[in-house]
């Protein structure tokens, strides 16, 4: 059968989905020049292709312009089409950036960061999700076992992840049935964000071309290990040198970065909305669960909404280069470039205060007594999408955190999305976003 080749440019939108347009290969560096149009009400578009409601209804145009440095062309040498597409941006018919647009969104936070503070984000991504289609048993957690009934499935993901210069670290058989954990090195700023879209998309080729299916749902099954996303996050100074460590500062945190976790962390408890965006979400933020629940800073703990990372302690080792810190409070449900940014935003508030880094929890919040906690500035995280979303809007100054069209965009997005499952147990709500992510 003849074909001519497709490339897709697309975007990640509010609902966290990958979204765009395809032209011929033959078209190429024309649609680099003039990109292809889009339509404002495209951007809410919910994860189930519904739009219960929309500020802009029929009227409006736009342009995607596709990011020629983020073009992926993978062959999975099975016979099957090549994956083509690349990331864009969008921008008003004058050339301006479209303030929802999350990539560039994403873009401006980190401008302003490096612009104010001379400072460059250096961050990756680090995935749990589910396969399904392959054989599982009882008791394979973390085992070789695993692997090894997950088929050719890993092998063609990391081939894949290579070929598009994604740079995979690790591949590893997770705690939960059918769930797997990968990891690549970290990138630049938008380069970051651009990474964990490849990720997510390419682990949905390689497991479509053998049939099977993954989900990257931050709860497949109630019953089930949730799936989480950890940003890690340092920096570099204008001369890229690393600043995120300060051997004479607690835990090695430098007064930079301790500012930057601490204005996250203030805020959490009203951008959760944005760094855990589904009502699935908040089945897997339980106790006890090795998620986050409350906004504390944590040592090398794995239920802390940011943990400081273990480096290597050997003699002559470059702790400096490998220093940075998790952010644990978030999920594969939101557009990376939206997640990311917000949390940029809110360190970057953190600096302009010079807040000093939080006391780290030595204990289980949970098990802290009320004034324990407030002595240590942690608060129980919003259980619900509902309640996420009213701290959200009630949070003082958010606007400045998410300006323009966005903020009211994006609630009036999630809202309409828990319309859509009203009256749903949580079996089903399970259900319905394991479809989608």
């Amino acid at each position: 059968m003849h074909r001519i080749p497709l490339i897709m440019a697309v975007i990640s939108d509010i609902a966290g989905q990958v979204r765009g347009k395809g032209f011929p290969a033959t078209e190429r560096d024309e649609r680099l020049e003039k990109g292809v149009g889009y339509t404002f009400t495209n951007h809410m578009i919910n994860c189930w292709g519904q739009i219960p409601a929309t500020p802009w209804g029929p009227l409006g145009d736009m342009v995607l312009m596709p990011d020629p440095a983020t073009e992926v062309e993978v062959d999975f040498g099975d016979g099957s089409v090549v994956e083509r597409f690349m990331l864009g941006s969008l921008y008003h018919m004058d050339g301006t950036p479209w303030d929802c647009c999350l990539r560039n969104y994403l873009r401006s936070a980190v401008m302003e960061l490096e612009r104010e503070t001379g400072l460059m984000l250096i961050a990756a991504f680090e995935h749990e999700f589910n396969s399904t289609g392959m054989r599982d048993r009882t008791g394979d957690s973390y085992s070789l076992d695993k692997i090894r009934l997950a088929g050719e499935f890993p092998e063609a993901y990391l081939y894949a992840l290579r070929a598009a210069e994604a740079e995979p670290e690790t591949f590893l058989p997770e705690f939960g049935a059918n769930q797997f954990e990968i990891t690549v090195k970290p990138g630049r700023g938008v380069a970051a964000a651009d990474r964990a879209i490849v990720v997510r998309e390419l682990a949905r080729a390689a497991a479509e071309r053998l049939g099977h299916r993954v989900s990257f749902s931050p709860k497949v099954d109630p019953n089930n290990a949730g799936n989480g996303v950890h940003i890690h996050m340092s920096f570099r100074d204008r001369q890229r040198q690393p600043v995120a460590y300060d051997p004479d500062m607690p835990h090695g945190v430098s007064a930079l970065m301790g500012s930057f976790v601490a204005g996250i962390l203030r805020r959490l408890p009203s951008i959760i909305a944005v760094t855990a965006p589904s009502a699935a979400s908040y089945q897997r933020l339980n106790p006890h669960s090795w998620s986050s629940t409350y906004n504390n800073l944590g040592h090398r703990d794995r239920e802390a909404a940011v943990r400081i990372c273990p480096v290597s302690d050997a003699p002559g080792a470059n702790v400096a280069a490998a220093f940075n810190v998790e952010f644990r409070a978030g999920d594969a449900a939101a557009s990376p470039y939206l997640q990311l940014g917000i949390l940029v935003r809110a360190g970057l508030e953190g600096i302009r205060d010079k807040l000093p880094l939080p006391e780290t929890t030595s204990s289980d919040p949970d098990a802290m007594t009320d004034a324990e906690r407030a002595a240590k500035g942690v608060v129980r995280l919003p259980t619900s999408l509902s309640d996420a979303l009213d701290a959200l809007e009630a949070a003082e100054g958010i606007r400045d955190l998410i300006p323009g069209e966005l903020f009211d965009a994006y609630v009036m997005h999630k809202r309409g999305e828990l319309a859509a499952i009203d009256g749903l147990d949580d079996a089903e709500i399970c259900r319905r976003y394991a479809e989608v992510y």
